[in-house]
């Protein structure tokens, strides 16, 4: 929509759930959309649901034509008269199942008119988030009033959409957050496609499928969009991490705490003669407030945001300042075998927690840090 809408000079506006990569807004914005954020955690009916609000906001803008591709029956004849005779030719129309995520639901409803009369032995195979409603309805053929939270984007609904048939499905699978992200990682790892979020649910639900199955079958399953999109969540080890989709070996101190480790070589830093351009620079750069100061392999220092402002504020070539003008040096540290409760007090001071083993820093820890910490052990 965006590519034709630039090309044709049409205005165009997308209302995007705020789950959704940064890497997908930035590309949309690249392309000229104007892009409306709004809430993920409402349901159907409230007004800002996506669809809801996209309805609203084209009812109030004089000549908008509301695509609406949960409803819009050209969405499944796209794939009906051309994805579908399309995947037939180039398997030579020799195909026994296909695995497909449903979103929108127009792959699958033109997939499935498709092949009822082109391959009616083709088994549709549903790949469906945890948390999502279409699973309950494929196996039991109820909707269930309640849906779940899921991180895996495009795929899964919390209703069943008004252009949707899942007559001719009969299997679905339901793949967690975690398998679906594990398997599109080992999916670039072993075979260098860099794949979606979304790739990794319906690869997941294809070898589940296969594995099942006691005679050879050809079956057919999406790589639905490029893992470009998704740099900064699941091919991004930290917010992995953070998530509690990757393990690090824990130490039962205050080390299962820290982030990014200083002996591992993914703590930020800078040096006292650095410039606080490169310190400011730097925080820009990798979305931090803070940054250790470190001579010689030693913490001599912490520079945050307000400390390089206090110091730039009124003159802004103190900019080529070094470093140790504006940093803070008398540090309180805390020993690795302190307890989580030790936090507290460092934050409630609007601190970060420098955590030593004995003379030897070995990281920082922020509030969300804690918060990330305590998320996972609920999970």
């Amino acid at each position: 929509l965006a590519l034709v809408a630039q090309q044709k000079g049409y205005r165009l506006i997308l209302v995007v759930p705020d789950k959704m990569s940064r890497e997908k807004i930035f590309n949309l914005k690249a392309m000229g959309a104007q892009v409306v954020l709004t809430r993920s955690d409402v349901a159907k009916g409230h007004p800002e649901y996506y669809q809801d609000l996209a309805a609203k906001i084209a009812t109030e803008t004089p000549g908008a034509y509301f695509i609406n591709q949960f409803g819009n029956p050209d969405n499944p004849a796209a794939h009906e008269f051309g994805t579908g005779p399309e995947i037939l030719a180039q398997m030579d129309n020799d195909l026994d199942a296909i695995v497909f995520g449903c979103g929108s639901s127009g792959t699958m409803t033109g997939l499935s008119r498709a092949f009822a009369t082109a391959s009616p032995h083709t088994e549709l195979v549903l790949a469906d988030p945890v948390g999502s409603i279409l699973t309950q309805y494929i196996e039991e053929g109820t909707v269930s009033e309640k849906s779940g939270s899921w991180l895996v984007e495009g795929i899964g609904e919390d209703f069943l959409p008004d252009i949707s048939d899942f007559s001719r499905v009969k299997k679905a699978y339901s793949i967690t957050d975690a398998e679906s992200f594990h398997t599109a990682r080992e999916l670039l790892a072993k075979e260098g496609i860099l794949g979606g979020s979304s790739t990794g649910t319906l690869l997941a639900a294809a070898l589940k499928y296969c594995r099942e199955q006691t005679t050879p079958k050809r079956v057919l399953v999406f790589v639905c969009d490029t893992g470009n999109k998704y740099l900064s969540k699941m091919y991004n080890d930290y917010w992995m991490l953070d998530n509690g989709f990757l393990e690090r070996p824990q130490h039962g101190d205050l080390r299962d705490l820290i982030l990014r480790p200083y002996n591992k070589r993914d703590t930020v830093v800078v040096g006292p003669k650095d410039l606080l351009t490169t310190a400011y620079q730097r925080m820009k750069l990798y979305d931090v407030s803070q940054l250790p100061v470190i001579d010689d392999g030693e913490l001599v220092g912490i520079v945050d945001e307000s400390d390089v402002l206090l110091h730039v504020y009124g003159d802004e070539a103190r900019f080529r300042d070094p470093i140790s003008t504006a940093m803070v040096s008398k540090l309180d540290r805390l020993d690795v075998a302190s307890p989580i409760e030790a936090l507290l007090p460092v934050f409630d001071r609007g601190q970060v927690a420098i955590v030593m083993d004995g003379n030897q820093f070995l990281g920082l820890i922020t509030r969300i840090d804690l918060l990330n910490y305590l998320r996972r052990r609920v999970q």
